[in-house]
């Protein structure tokens, strides 16, 4: 066990304690003293999720990644299954549905299905075996997989989950080696959709809204309205956004303050503790505190892709690519909300928002992609002991 613990990536490792310590400290200036709301005491339960978390971290790094891929359709059906489970018996909160309570742990499985896709449709790609994806035959067949819990969330009212399995999809797609003729086709077509889409529900919002309305929808009306249609968006639905925005800025160069901020202190800003901590951290530490935030992530993300380079198997890079698109969609997500130019989905900022099936799901995904840099290394040695037996070119005459 040390001696696979020894060739984690380290740098990786402090990034992660780093993250830690900054979702601790912005928990406790959000929920310290509040005990009126029952957030009093958050920053305590989000040091034993992460306490918990990491031995799912160091569990992954022990287990071959190629043992997850080779029963990677078991926990794709199981995800399905729970997927389904939710979505009869489910609770909502704060208007998404699909919350599970086991042994009085709340559990979001759609959280948990991102890393059963990413597991599933690499065991999918690595079976094609194909340098090239056709499009009938494999690109098509990928799409359906991912449209299915696609399905299945979007009905839940949970967008932001919902809408990444199609990021990981893609990254997957990129790295699978599609066409190039396929890729430019797919591009057009989304970015047709969603400039169409965009129009469209401008155009006829009214009609849309009383629609969404009809069939208990109106969810949705209330997290596109403030991003596509401000002027129209109710008071209610554009609050958190307008108030957001004035919390990023009041934060200035350097912040407000460790626990001074304004709007943050003075609760105007709804849910600081889970979706909108990064309000919290741009309030109160000002740009520099975001930029060191991002730039923690973006040392993470770069060691990532290092490790996939230097993997000799063909699954490693598959599951890489596929945690890293995860990664990117819910820091442009979350971050992009508050700022304006993405819809407000409720999705978690990874590691720094509370909640514990989100936070463990990430530190899980960030374990298989050290299993790939442990594991990954024992095939690139299995492969020179196989070379080092083959006779010298000396050797043949």
């Amino acid at each position: 066990m040390l001696r696979k613990l020894k060739k984690v990536d380290y740098v990786v490792v402090l990034v992660l304690v780093a993250l830690m310590g900054i979702s601790i400290l912005s928990l406790y200036s959000v929920t310290n003293g509040r005990t009126s709301t029952g957030l009093d005491g958050h920053h305590i339960k989000m040091l034993m999720y992460y306490a918990v978390s990491f031995v799912a971290f160091i569990a992954m790094i022990l287990i071959d990644y190629r043992l997850l891929i080779k029963y990677a359709w078991v926990i794709y059906l199981g995800g399905l299954v729970l997927l389904g489970v939710a979505s009869l018996i489910g609770k909502t909160t704060n208007g998404a549905e699909g919350w599970l309570n086991i042994f009085g742990l709340s559990l979001q499985p759609a959280e948990l299905f991102k890393l059963c896709l990413i597991l599933f449709l690499t065991f999918v790609l690595v079976r094609m075996g194909k340098n090239q994806l056709a499009f009938w035959g494999d690109v098509v067949p990928l799409c359906i997989l991912a449209f299915i819990p696609f399905a299945i969330v979007i009905l839940q009212n949970d967008l932001g989950n919902s809408f990444s399995y199609f990021i990981i999809l893609i990254g997957l797609l990129w790295i699978g080696n599609i066409k190039f003729t396929h890729a430019l086709i797919g591009i057009a077509i989304m970015i047709g959709a969603l400039i169409g889409g965009i129009q469209g529900y401008i155009h006829y919002h009214d009609e849309i809204k009383v629609t969404l309305e009809s069939i208990d929808k109106a969810h949705w009306v209330e997290r596109l309205d403030p991003w596509l249609v401000p002027e129209r968006a109710t008071a209610k639905a554009s609050y958190h956004t307008d108030n957001a925005k004035l919390a990023i800025a009041s934060g200035g160069m350097s912040g407000e303050g460790y626990m001074k901020g304004t709007s943050v202190q003075s609760e105007r800003v709804p849910y600081t503790y889970s979706d909108s901590i990064f309000v919290q951290i741009a309030e109160e530490f000002g740009f520099v505190g975001a930029s060191v935030l991002l730039l923690l992530y973006f040392v993470m993300i770069h060691r990532m892709i290092l490790i996939s380079l230097e993997c000799k198997d063909r699954a490693g890079p598959y599951i890489i690519v596929g945690v890293v698109s995860m990664m990117l969609y819910q820091i442009f997500e979350n971050i992009g909300a508050f700022l304006g130019i993405m819809p407000l989905t409720g999705i978690t900022l990874p590691f720094i928002s509370f909640g514990g099936t989100s936070l463990l799901i990430n530190m899980a995904s960030i374990g298989i992609v050290m299993s790939v840099r442990v594991h990954g290394r024992e095939v690139e040695e299995e492969i020179v002991v196989q070379t080092s037996s083959y006779p010298k070119v000396g050797e043949l005459n």
